[in-house]
C-alpha cells in the first residue's frame, strides 16, 4: 500500500492562534503566477473582490460576481501550497439571508479547495457569521470601511472620525468577534479605534489603513508592488516600482519588432538536415 503526503497548510486556526505571537502577514492574489511568489512568504492570501477593479477595470467591486471569485480562488490555490487562502463573499453572495451566505460559501469552499471566506459586516452579520462558523465554514470578517457598501456610504473615505462612528465600529467588531471569526479585517478606520479594538478582541485584527498596533497587516499586492501610479492612498507602501519597469520593457519589445531585431534566429525553430 502506498501513502502520499502532501504539504500542509496554514489553517485558520493557526492564523488566529497568531495573536500576541507575531504580526499576521497578508497580501491580496487573484492569478497563479502572482500566488506562487508571494505564497512563501505571507501567512494568508486573500482573494479579495478588489480584483474586479485590479483586474477587470470596474469602478467599484459591487459587480463583482460568485463565479469570478471561484475562478479566481481556483487559480490562486493552484498557485500556492504552503499559506491559508481565503476568498471574499462577493456584493449579493450573502446579504439576503444566512442560508444563501452558506450555499454562496459551501460553493467556494468545494470548488476552490480554500480554507475559509470573507465577509463584510458589523452587528447585523453577526448571526450569518455564527451560522456559518457552526456549520464548519471559518469566516474572516471585515468592519470599519466596507467597500462593498459605497453606494451607501457616499465613497472610500476613513471611519472612525466621529463618537457615532467610533460606537458603531467597536460594537460591529465585538458583534463579529463574538460570532467566531477567526480574525477581523479592520478597513480605513482611524488609528486610536484601531488599536483599542486590536486590544479588546479575542480573534486578531488585519490591519488595512488602521493601525500599526493591529495583529496584522494586508495590501492589495497590486499597490504593493507599485503597478497603479495614477493614484496611491494614504496607507499603501510602493516597496516596489514594477510599472515603470513594465511600461520600459514594452516598449523596449515594440522597438525591437519594428527594427526586426527581434525575433533573432536563435529564437526560432530550424528544421534538422
Amino acid at each position: 500500500m502506498s501513502v502520499q503526503t502532501t504539504k500542509r497548510r496554514l489553517s485558520p486556526a493557526s492564523i488566529e492562534a497568531l495573536k500576541g505571537e507575531r504580526p499576521i502577514v497578508s497580501l491580496t492574489a487573484y492569478t497563479t503566477p502572482i500566488a506562487r511568489l508571494l505564497d512563501p512568504h505571507v501567512d494568508f492570501l486573500l482573494v479579495g473582490d478588489s480584483l474586479g477593479m485590479v483586474l477587470y477595470g470596474l469602478d467599484t467591486t459591487v459587480g463583482v460576481t460568485l463565479e469570478m471569485m471561484i475562478a479566481h480562488g481556483q487559480a490562486v490555490m493552484r498557485g500556492s501550497e504552503r499559506c491559508c487562502v481565503v476568498v471574499d463573499l462577493p456584493f449579493g453572495a450573502y446579504q439576503e439571508s444566512k442560508e444563501q451566505a452558506f450555499r454562496s460559501a459551501a460553493r467556494i469552499l468545494k470548488e476552490t479547495g480554500c480554507s475559509a471566506v470573507k465577509l463584510e459586516g458589523g452587528a447585523e452579520m453577526a448571526e450569518t457569521v455564527e451560522f456559518l462558523v457552526s456549520r464548519g465554514i471559518p469566516v474572516l470578517g471585515h468592519v470599519g470601511l466596507m467597500p462593498q457598501l459605497v453606494n451607501t456610504t457616499g465613497g472610500y473615505r476613513s471611519v472612525g472620525r466621529n463618537e457615532k462612528e467610533v460606537a458603531k465600529i467597536r460594537r460591529d467588531a465585538k458583534a463579529i468577534d463574538d460570532a467566531g471569526a477567526f480574525a477581523i479585517v479592520v478597513e480605513g478606520t482611524v488609528e486610536p479605534v484601531a488599536r483599542e479594538i486590536t486590544a479588546t478582541l479575542r480573534a486578531p485584527t488585519i490591519g488595512i489603513g488602521a493601525s500599526p498596533a493591529c495583529d496584522g497587516q494586508i495590501l492589495v499586492s497590486d499597490d504593493m508592488l507599485g503597478l497603479f501610479n495614477d493614484f496611491k492612498p494614504r496607507f499603501v507602501k510602493h516597496f516596489a516600482e514594477l510599472a515603470p519597469t513594465i511600461s520600459k520593457a514594452a516598449e523596449a519589445y515594440a522597438n525591437e519588432v519594428k527594427a526586426r531585431t527581434f525575433p533573432g534566429i536563435e529564437h526560432t525553430f530550424q528544421v534538422k538536415r
